[in-house]
């Protein structure tokens, strides 16, 4: 075909029947009412009027004619002879009177109201594909289905195939010249020479400075910090940081940008003018974002790794004086001792104990335990106290290098770092210590910052400030305009008149009132409820125990004990175990792409690029060595065109990113929710969420510490969510171990599947009563594990309610005033989060600590109180709850488990540097992970089809707690043979082994 972007089976597809008719579609479509038997009959002869019926119910039902209307299925042919009364078997002489049916067509058009493909309709075509490409990024594929939506809606007749794919064609190579031109139009002579520039290596330089520029920090120190500040620096001096792109597609510049990050310096060269200004541009100016993002990153990782430091050596000293502090501790004990003695006068006090201990060793000793002893300060003082010099090393450059906004709660913050700033500032006379600002320092730091009155420790001043910035940075107190991990949180947020046309239907789209008497009178109402029902069940409830210690009443609840298994879950376990075919993973992988296509999800990162040859090979080459962690050498194969290591690397560079994998991973979700087995174990509404931790021993800005899982070295967390159909839906790379309960959230709203999960199931790291709170205000049910259940809070409403033998259990009050007064901004929040307008992870940071949103983070904290009461007294009441929080959370264990079997290479540790490279990494992880499981459940399904007539009946309870969890029979070991068989490929399954066959079962894989 001339233009290559649609597939060989969207092509086929177009304007054709794809399948018979389902019922409704034949009552919808082929239903000839009476105008329609009134017009066909005007056809003389009986196969005449049988054609005309078909062409108008195709017209109907397609938006086009068939180019050979015999190509219709019989079933069609059957519904409308019998509304005709005429033989099906007239319909085969209308198939030779090949001009009969163009003398139809127009009638049919006419009669149908709709209007033929020409120059008036392809103009409106055109501009409404100018407005699509315009505001969004679809790929020409799916604007294909677009427009040919558009077209049926506006009762246009499709045109052929080939001349809407050029005209779409046409319309994108239009719009990116023009976005090109708009772009280069704003940059001045200058501006433009700076971006040329930096494509043209200097004398005696191997590297161009666009490959130096993007080439981002991978250690954690001083140095690099000051190195990554320098970086920004050189970004800002190209001139263009104050060119305006905002009223430009976002989505086209950030694909733009991610094009310059990854081509050599050549491939920009040969581009057109105007487009390697536009692309170099969008570059320069992500950028500068993502370096001030490495930037701040640096410097969180700094400072953690001083206080790391700092606390390890304030330990060993305070190890090395305990001997030291126990003498003194001993002689002041004697000198107390004979102060307490009665015998001994009063006036003879002090020379007794001067003369029996000596004032000398009392003074040393007195000495020694102030020195030695803890004291009120913060511990952060105590751990930072010898980091100065290290700090001096890059506080001037971040002084300078960087422009820190905040909330009004950060304004004696952003005070303190003002004056730092004019401290550092040549060629003037600096500011007084004496007027620095006091009201940064808390009380834990005050004795050490201000020693005495009217004086200042610069040393540690300088210290407290930069721990208040780097707490008030992961918080969100404090932001950078530029940069986008760390930048203002409530900037994105719904307001003014925006907020006020969106506010009733947020409301009703939440299910809430915009009255928050309304909602806490249904709160109240679901608390007495849930209250009454533990109540009226404790003495039944033999799992749960009602204790008191000290007047103060908790409850406990026994382990829920392990679920038998029946004889017959066992036996069906082994016998689909063994019946399941030996495959080779890279086999595996190819017969899904066979069935769902999700290798045409992957596209080139620059626009214009057509699909390469065999591009599905290489697409699942590329992820196999990357989920199984052994690189690209080794699937790769010299002797296959696609399987060469060049070939691998363009198309590991060019196609498998983030985006592109998010789309491929939405195939196999839909294509597991679409299986009657997954269904028998969920709808898709339940899901879990939980982190796998990687070790990370190369050196890297985006790992972290963590005794517990790393050891001595660093590494991320891959927190991924798991439906209950087993399936992966979503994944983010945290650094280190950070809360999880900032990124449950996330995962809910950013998810780009056909999956609707409403509840969420997590361990006890991920929860918080904000999460709790913003669960409740989107609609959706949270359902931690608890660990701790004795020490949890039960909250009321109202004071005066009396819940019986759960009233004094239950005896904190929840601030309801504080709800009321924040409900709509608490609905502007959801709302917010809910259209996409603020990330989730920014909102959480912000509101886990309280305050930095002016009450609304303690006020939806009161909301999550009553939600996470509702949710202790279910969890208490109900062992089936219980037991389903258990059960989700398990199949998310055994999917990581299953994870850890396939990225078996370089002993499982994560060796990417930057953080692109590992959420594309453990991205195509989360992919293979998926397309094992959908194949399983693909087998496992055929082989319970065949259960009743050789096993008998099936009982439903067993089904549903089978798992696809399966990896006996799958090799990821030393064989990556990319060959499929035709008949395999063609859709077929794999014949089933007989696990009573001993040497059938224990084959090798073929």
């Amino acid at each position: 075909m001339p233009v290559e972007f649609l597939s060989d089976e969207q092509a086929a597809r177009y304007g054709r029947y794809q399948a018979d008719p389902t019922p409704e579609q034949l009552a919808r479509f082929f239903y000839l009412s009476s105008d329609d038997l009134v017009f066909i009959a005007r056809r003389r002869r009986r196969p005449n009027q049988l054609g005309c019926a078909v062409q108008l119910c195709t017209l109907r039902f397609l938006g086009t004619f068939l180019p050979d209307p015999t190509h219709v299925p019989a079933v069609v042919v059957e519904a409308l002879a019998a509304q005709l009364h005429v033989a099906p078997a007239e319909w085969a002489a209308y198939g030779k009177r090949v001009s009969t049916w163009y003398e139809h067509q127009p009638g049919v058009v006419a009669y149908l109201g709709y209007a033929p493909f020409e120059a008036a309709q392809a103009f409106r075509l055109t501009r409404w594909l100018y407005a699509q490409v315009a505001t969004s990024t679809v790929r020409p594929s799916v604007l294909f289905d677009l427009a040919t939506a558009h077209l049926v809606t506006l009762r246009v007749v499709l045109p052929g195939v080939t001349v809407l794919a050029r005209l779409i064609a046409r319309v994108r190579e239009r719009t990116g010249r023009h976005l090109y031109r708009q772009v280069v139009a704003r940059l001045n002579a200058p501006q433009q020479q700076a971006l040329e520039a930096l494509l043209v290596a200097l004398p005696g330089e191997r590297l161009t400075p666009l490959e130096v520029l993007r080439t981002s920090p991978t250690r954690v120190s001083a140095p690099a910090l000051v190195a990554a500040l320098r970086r920004l620096d050189q970004v800002r001096t190209l001139g263009v940081s104050d060119v305006s792109l905002r009223d430009l597609p976002e989505a086209r510049l950030a694909r733009m940008a991610r094009h310059a990050q990854l081509a050599w310096a050549q491939p920009l060269l040969r581009m057109g003018q105007e487009r390697r200004l536009a692309t170099l541009l969008a570059f320069v100016q992500a950028l500068e974002r993502t370096a001030t993002d490495d930037i701040l990153e640096l410097f969180d990782g700094l400072m953690s790794a001083l206080a790391l430091r700092g606390e390890a050596k304030r330990r060993r000293e305070r190890l090395r004086s305990l001997k030291d502090l126990d003498q003194a501790a001993l002689l002041l004990q004697q000198a107390v001792r004979i102060l307490l003695d009665e015998s001994v006068p009063d006036a003879a006090l002090r020379q007794r104990v001067l003369g029996t201990l000596g004032e000398t060793a009392l003074r040393e000793a007195a000495d020694a335990v102030q020195e030695l002893a803890s004291s009120e300060d913060d511990p952060m003082l105590q751990v930072l106290a010898g980091s100065y010099a290290t700090v001096r090393r890059f506080l001037p450059a971040l002084l300078s290098g960087l422009v820190f906004d905040g909330s009004p709660s950060a304004n004696s913050l952003l005070d303190a770092w003002h004056f730092l700033q004019e401290q550092e500032k040549p060629g003037r006379g600096r500011l007084k210590w004496a007027a620095a600002p006091a009201a940064v320092i808390p009380k834990s730091w005050a004795r050490r910052v201000f020693p005495a009155k009217g004086e200042v420790n610069p040393q540690a001043y300088t210290l407290c400030v930069l721990d208040r910035l780097h707490q008030a940075l992961r918080r969100r107190e404090v932001f950078v305009p530029s940069s986008e991990r760390y930048g203002d949180p409530r900037a994105e947020l719904l307001r003014g008149e925006v907020w006020e046309a969106a506010r009733d239907s947020v409301a009703r789209a939440l299910d809430r009132s915009t009255d928050p008497a309304v909602e806490l009178a249904r709160l109240q109402e679901q608390l007495h409820a849930a209250y009454t029902e533990v109540s009226a069940n404790l003495a039944q409830n033999t799992a749960l125990q009602l204790l008191d210690e000290g007047g103060l009443p908790y409850i406990t609840l026994t382990p829920l004990a392990a679920r038998e298994e029946p004889a017959s879950l066992t036996h069906l376990r082994e016998q689909l175990a063994g019946q399941l075919p030996p495959v080779e993973l890279a086999a595996l992988l190819l017969e899904v792409e066979a069935f769902t296509g999700f290798a045409s999800a992957f596209t080139h990162v620059a626009d214009g690029q057509t699909a390469a040859t065999d591009l599905p090979l290489s697409i699942c080459a590329v992820l196999l060595a990357q989920a199984c962690n052994i690189g690209l050498k080794t699937v790769a194969r010299a002797e296959v065109p696609a399987l060469t290591l060049p070939r691998l690397s363009w198309v590991q560079q060019n196609y498998v990113r983030a985006e592109t994998l998010t789309v491929a991973n939405a195939r196999l979700v839909d294509g597991q929710a679409q299986l009657p087995l997954a269904q028998a174990w969920g709808g898709g509404e339940v899901a879990s969420a939980d982190g796998m931790r990687f070790v990370v021993p190369v050196r890297t800005i985006y790992a972290g510490w963590n005794s517990k899982y790393f050891a001595s070295q660093r590494g991320v967390t891959y927190y991924n969510f798991t439906s209950n159909q087993f399936s992966g839906f979503h994944g983010i790379v945290i650094p280190g171990t950070l809360r999880d309960s900032l990124f449950i959230l996330a995962g809910l709203l950013e998810q780009q599947t056909s999956l609707d999960p409403r509840e969420i199931m997590a361990d006890t790291h991920g929860f918080s009563e904000v999460v709790f709170g913003l669960f409740s205000l989107l609609g959706f049910r949270f359902s931690p594990r608890l660990a701790d259940l004795p020490d949890q809070r039960f909250w009321r409403l109202q004071k005066e309610d009396d819940y019986g033998p759960l009233d004094e259990l239950g005896r904190h009050v929840i601030n309801a005033r504080l709800i009321a007064e924040h409900w709509d901004d608490m609905l502007r929040l959801a709302g917010s989060l809910k259209l996409g307008k603020v990330k989730a992870t920014a909102v959480m940071r912000t509101l886990q600590r309280g305050g930095s949103l002016s009450g609304l983070g303690r006020a939806v904290a009161e909301l999550g109180r009553v939600e996470k009461t509702l949710y202790l007294l279910a969890y208490v009441h109900d062992e089936a709850y219980r037991r389903r929080i258990l059960v989700q959370l398990n199949r998310g264990e055994g999917r990581h488990a299953l994870a850890r079997a396939v990225f078996h290479g370089k002993k499982g540790e994560l060796r990417q540097r930057y953080r692109e490279g590992m959420e594309d990494q453990l991205g195509a992880l989360g992919l293979v992970v998926n397309a094992l499981v959908l194949w399983n459940t693909r087998y496992l399904q055929q082989a319970l089809a065949q259960w009743p007539a050789t096993e008998g009946p099936l009982a439903p309870d067993d089904v549903a707690r089978l798992s696809p969890l399966l990896h006996e029979h799958v090799n990821m070991l030393g064989r990556y043979d990319f060959t499929l068989p035709e008949r395999i490929a063609a859709g077929e399954l794999r014949p089933l082994r007989n696990p009573e066959n001993w040497q059938e079962r224990f084959a090798p894989v073929e």
